[in-house]
């Protein structure tokens, strides 16, 4: 047999193996289970661990079921419920019998699982966290919290309404599933149309290449700060995440602060763009709107801000410039970006040799990653919040969950070119480059260590995507100024924090050049905490690095090839 034929067959192979289970590795769920069962098999003590611990959480079952009001034995000592940490069964029906059977039951599994996945002897550390990840995903989906006939708030609701939230829900189930079959998006995006209800600031399109566009946006004070502001965005999202309704809109504040900011759109690529790479991202992304930023600002540095990963573009583009003296750069914002990937948390999950080799096989055939793919990723990592919960509002319960401005922008998903993504998978996530000095860049390896302007590094508490201990090793790796802040929540909700906004703190220092190293969890012990947002802070801190303010520059620069293409949001957001 022909030798050549042999990888088209594999790869035939592992494009229907791919598709068969939703670009999900089985053989790794695999591997991490045999290890876990083998190893637990020849360790009797845990063994014996286990089986009093099931025997102690039987005896807790045993006192619940004594509550039945039907039992002779049932007293006025009968045991209260001990204290659930889980909010879906805050709702007090939980506490009549038999739900309370059903809760007992469901919470003593979780704990059971919890004890049965942690501490065997032997056990691979990321086996055992795949494991413990999948025991929870199955957990989740066997609550009887998703069961109507199980749930006692659906069913006090259903004899309320006699069905008419069960008929409510039918019809929000069978519109979803419309929706997700004919392509559209989920119900209530319509209020939050790019260009009208998001995406509002003021600006215009100065340049457009294959891969961005690149917005400056209008002015709205008399003088400005002479430094620009360039952001670069995260391609696996929509940049106007940073742009979305004008009250909560990070560019908006920005520009009212008197800062000239420009924001890099990046175009939504399609099978064609297959050999786009992380290079191709540097060349046509950074450095094209570096440089057209500064023919529109000329003789000015530029502050640079980088958000997820176009944060750690940011980081890659601005250690090739230190190393090859390019100073227009005056200072680098990372805002939930990571540099070391280490620890990259519970994402990691789906990140290892095999996850990416059955990616690679998929993208092969369509050339790209979709968003489908991507987001049942993101959702499985907090599966009851986006998947369980909502099903029980809106399918059970019958309530329409009210669609906001982050939700729409999630909903409006975006595709990653195969090689670009495979590249940053293998150097950044399974190899960790960058951290190790081994990233290259126009044929050399570059060092973040030689990034020497001032830093500011934004971790949020609550991220699934980038930690924020995995975002603070930036500390091991530059010895520049580091201003350092942590706040509250999420990869996205944390950044998306405007002033006013309630239940936001943060917490900063900066390092100084050249000082010593402080651990993360004393970092978190010892700082002071801050109410409200962190965008003030951000704010200050780029004013005291920038000069006397002046008066605003013109938008685009005709005579330098960047005149103006169109109104922002421009036309590569909406596509």
């Amino acid at each position: 047999m022909d030798s050549a034929i042999n990888p088209k067959l594999d790869g035939d192979a592992h494009v229907a193996w791919a598709q068969a289970w939703s670009s999900i590795s089985p053989e790794t769920s695999l591997l991490a289970w045999v290890d876990w069962a083998s190893h637990l098999a020849n360790s009797p003590g845990k063994q014996a661990e286990l089986l009093a611990f099931a025997a102690s959480l039987s005896e807790q079952w045993m006192a619940v079921l004594k509550k039945n009001p039907a039992n002779p034995d049932r007293g006025a000592t009968a045991p209260d419920r001990s204290p659930v940490n889980d909010r879906r069964f805050n709702d007090p029906a939980w506490d009549q019998w038999p739900y309370d059977l059903f809760r007992s039951s469901f919470v003593n599994q979780t704990k059971w699982w919890e004890q049965a996945t942690q501490g065997v002897w032997g056990v691979d550390p990321k086996h055992q966290r795949l494991l413990a990840f999948g025991a929870k995903q199955w957990l989740e989906m066997l609550s009887p919290a998703n069961a109507a006939v199980f749930n006692p708030v659906v069913l006090k609701r259903t004899i309320a309404e006699q069905g008419a939230n069960l008929a409510r829900g039918t019809s929000n189930f069978l519109d979803d599933l419309r929706r997700q079959l004919s392509g559209q998006p989920p119900a209530g995006t319509e209020n939050f149309v790019v260009g009208r209800d998001v995406a509002v600031t003021e600006g215009k399109v100065v340049l457009r290449n294959r891969l961005i566009e690149l917005i400056q946006y209008t002015p709205t004070t008399e003088k400005v700060h002479p430094e620009p502001i360039l952001i670069i965005p995260a391609w696996i999202m929509k940049y106007y995440v940073l742009d979305l309704s004008p009250h909560n809109s990070l560019i908006r504040y920005l520009v009212a602060q008197g800062h000239t900011v420009f924001c890099i759109s990046w175009r939504n690529p399609d099978a064609e763009d297959r050999d786009l790479g992380m290079d191709e991202y540097l060349e046509f992304g950074l450095h094209a709107a570096l440089d057209a930023v500064t023919s529109v600002v000329p003789g000015h540095g530029v502050h640079a801000a980088g958000y997820c990963l176009g944060g750690t573009l940011l980081a890659i583009g601005a250690s090739a410039m230190a190393r090859d003296g390019d100073t227009r750069l005056v200072s680098v914002s990372l805002l939930a970006a990571q540099t070391d990937f280490s620890e990259p948390g519970e994402l990691s999950l789906f990140i290892n040799e095999s996850q990416v080799a059955l990616l690679e096989a998929s993208m092969a055939q369509t050339g790209y990653l979709t968003s489908d793919q991507m987001s049942g990723a993101f959702q499985l990592l907090r599966s009851y919040d986006l998947i369980w919960s909502r099903m029980i509002d809106e399918y059970l319960l019958g309530d329409r969950r009210a669609m906001t401005d982050l939700m729409a922008w999630n909903a409006d998903g975006t595709r990653l070119p195969a090689k670009m993504h495979s590249q940053y998978l293998r150097r950044l996530y399974l190899n960790n480059d960058l951290s190790a000095g081994r990233y290259p860049v126009t044929g050399r390896p570059v060092s973040v260590g030689d990034i020497a302007v001032p830093v500011f590094c934004v971790g949020t508490a609550s991220d699934h995507i980038a930690p924020w201990r995995s975002v603070y090793k930036l500390h091991l790796l530059s010895s520049a100024e580091l201003t350092f802040v942590l706040t509250t929540g999420g990869h996205n909700g944390g950044i998306v924090s405007e002033p006013g906004r309630g239940n936001r703190q943060y917490q900063i220092h900066t390092r100084a050049a050249g000082d010593g190293y402080m651990a993360p969890d004393e970092w978190q012990a010892t700082m002071q905490t801050h109410p409200d947002s962190w965008w003030p802070a951000w704010s200050a801190w780029l004013r005291e690095r920038s000069g006397d303010v002046v008066a605003p520059p013109l938008i685009g620069a005709e005579s330098s090839g960047y005149p103006t293409v169109c109104d922002a949001p421009g036309e590569y957001v909406r596509n």
